[in-house]
C-alpha cells in the first residue's frame, strides 16, 4: 500500500478512536497483548532473521542489543500493553474550567492529537509500546521502523492488528510503514494527513527529521548523560549508582556517559571508581588529572566529552568545584538526564536549580528516567525539547487540548 493511502486510512480511523470510552480501549489493549503472546514464536523467528542479516552486514553490538528480542522481552511488550490498560484514560480530562461573567461555561479538555507518525531505529519493542500508547490516548499510529528490524516489526504489527480486529476496532489504527528514505521523506511532508512526527534514534535521524519536516515534530534527544561526584558524596553510593547507570544496559539513551569528580575528593574517588568500572569491563577515558591518579585510565581524546558512547566506555574528568561541573554539563549535555551524588542539601539544590535537562536526579541512577519506571506503562520516547512534552512521554503527552464552551444563549457585548 502506498504511504498516502496508509495515512488516509489512519486518518479515517481517528474518527472512531476519538469516540471510544476507556473500557473499549482497554479491551483492545488486552486483546493486542493476548495476540502478541500467541505470536511469540513467530516474532522470535522473525527477529532471528533480522539479527542474522544485521550480523552479516556488520551491525554493531550496541545495535544488535537494541534489535534483539527474547521470550522475556516479548512478554514484557505484552505486559506493557496490559499495564496501559490499567492506567487512567487522559482523554476527556478537564485541565481547567471556569464561568464567564455572562454565565457561559468554559472547559479545557484533553483530546487526541490525531495521526502520530513515529520514526525509529532497530528496537522492535518500540513498535508495541508506541502502538499501545497511541491507541490508549485515542490516536492512530504510523510506525516507521528501520529496515534492520523489518521482519520483527511485521510480525509484531500483524499480532497487534489481529488484536484490534478481535476487539472490533479499525485495524488501521496501527500501521507499519515500509520503504526507504523516500517514504520517510513522505512522512515528513504529509502535512494534513500526519498531525505529529516523533523521531527516535541516533542524532543523524533526529536532526534530519527536526530540520526537514513540515509536519510538527517532538524532538527526542540523544543521551549524553552526566553524573557529578560531589565533595560530600558517599563514595560507596556513587559507585553503585555509576555501575548501574553505565553497565545495566549501556546502549540506551539514559545510560551514563560522563562522570565529573570534584577535585577535593578526586585522589580517593577516581581510583575507587575506575577500579570498580574496570572490574565491570568498562574502559574509562579521562582527562590528564584522571590519568595521573590511575594508570588504568585511557587519555581522553579531544571530542570524547561531546557524545554518547553507547558502549562499555565512560568519560571522566576532575573539576575544581560544583560550579565548574555545572558549566561542563551546560556545554556538553544533550538535555536528557543529569545526576549528582551528594550528602549536601545545598549542593543538591544548587544542582537542580542550575542544570537544564529533562530530568535532574539526586542520589539515584539515570536508568530510572524511563516511562515504565515513571509509572507511565510505557513510553513513546524521551523528549529533550522544551515545548508541549519534556522527559518520558506517556499517555498525557500524546494528547492536546480543546476548549468547550457551553451557554444558554449568551452573546458577546463588546
Amino acid at each position: 500500500m502506498k504511504f498516502a493511502d496508509q495515512a488516509r486510512a489512519a486518518k479515517e480511523a481517528t474518527g472512531p478512536l476519538r469516540r471510544l470510552d476507556r473500557a473499549a480501549k482497554d479491551q483492545a489493549l488486552e486483546a493486542m497483548a493476548a495476540r502478541l503472546r500467541d505470536a511469540t514464536a513467530s516474532v522470535l523467528s522473525a527477529n532471528r532473521a533480522d539479527l542474522e542479516r544485521g550480523r552479516a552486514a556488520g551491525m554493531s553490538e550496541s545495535l544488535q542489543d537494541r534489535l534483539a528480542l527474547t521470550a522475556d522481552r516479548v512478554e514484557a511488550m505484552a505486559a506493557g500493553l496490559e499495564s496501559l490498560a490499567g492506567l487512567p484514560d487522559p482523554v476527556g480530562e478537564v485541565v481547567r474550567g471556569w464561568t464567564t461573567p455572562q454565565g457561559a461555561r468554559i472547559e479545557q479538555l484533553r483530546v487526541p492529537i490525531g495521526v502520530i507518525g513515529i520514526i525509529y531505529e532497530a528496537r522492535p519493542n518500540v513498535t508495541a509500546d508506541a502502538a499501545g500508547i497511541c491507541l490508549k490516548s485515542g490516536n492512530a499510529s504510523l510506525l516507521r521502523g528501520s529496515s534492520s528490524a523489518l521482519e520483527s516489526n511485521r510480525a509484531v504489527i500483524a499480532a497487534l492488528r489481529a488484536g484490534l480486529a478481535d476487539a472490533g476496532l479499525p485495524v488501521d489504527a496501527v500501521n507499519l510503514v515500509e520503504g526507504g528514505h523516500d517514504i520517510t521523506d513522505e512522512m515528513m511532508h504529509a502535512r494534513g494527513l500526519v498531525d505529529l512526527l516523533i523521531p527516535r534514534g541516533g542524532a543523524g535521524l533526529i536532526n534530519a527529521v527536526v530540520t526537514g519536516s513540515t509536519v510538527p515534530v517532538i524532538e527526542t534527544g540523544t543521551g549524553n548523560c552526566h553524573l557529578v561526584v560531589d565533595s560530600s558524596a558517599d563514595l560507596a553510593m556513587a559507585e553503585r549508582i555509576i555501575l548501574n547507570a553505565k553497565t545495566q544496559r549501556p546502549s540506551v539513551c539514559n545510560a551514563l556517559e560522563t562522570v565529573l569528580v570534584l577535585a577535593d575528593v578526586a585522589a580517593t574517588a577516581v581510583p575507587q571508581l575506575v577500579g570498580a568500572l574496570a572490574a565491570a569491563g568498562v574502559t574509562v577515558h579521562g582527562d590528564q588529572r584522571c590519568v595521573e591518579l590511575d594508570s588504568r585510565v585511557v587519555a581522553a581524546g579531544e571530542h570524547e566529552f561531546e557524545a554518547e558512547y553507547l558502549s562499555l566506555d565512560l568519560a571522566m574528568r576532575v573539576v575544581a568545584d560544583l560550579d565548574e561541573a555545572i558549566t561542563h554539563i551546560a556545554r556538553y549535555s544533550s538535555g536528557h538526564s543529569e545526576t549528582i551524588v551528594t550528602s549536601s542539601l545545598a549542593s543538591a539544590q544548587l544542582f537542580q536549580d542550575s542544570v537544564d535537562a529533562a530530568a535532574v536526579l539526586v542520589n539515584c541512577s539515570s536508568r530510572f528516567v524511563d516511562g515504565g519506571e515513571f509509572g507511565f506503562g510505557a513510553e513513546i520516547g524521551i523528549s529533550t525539547q522544551k515545548t508541549h512534552a519534556r522527559g518520558p512521554m506517556g499517555l498525557i503527552e500524546m494528547t492536546s487540548t480543546s476548549y468547550r464552551l457551553t451557554g444558554d444563549g449568551q452573546t458577546r457585548l463588546g
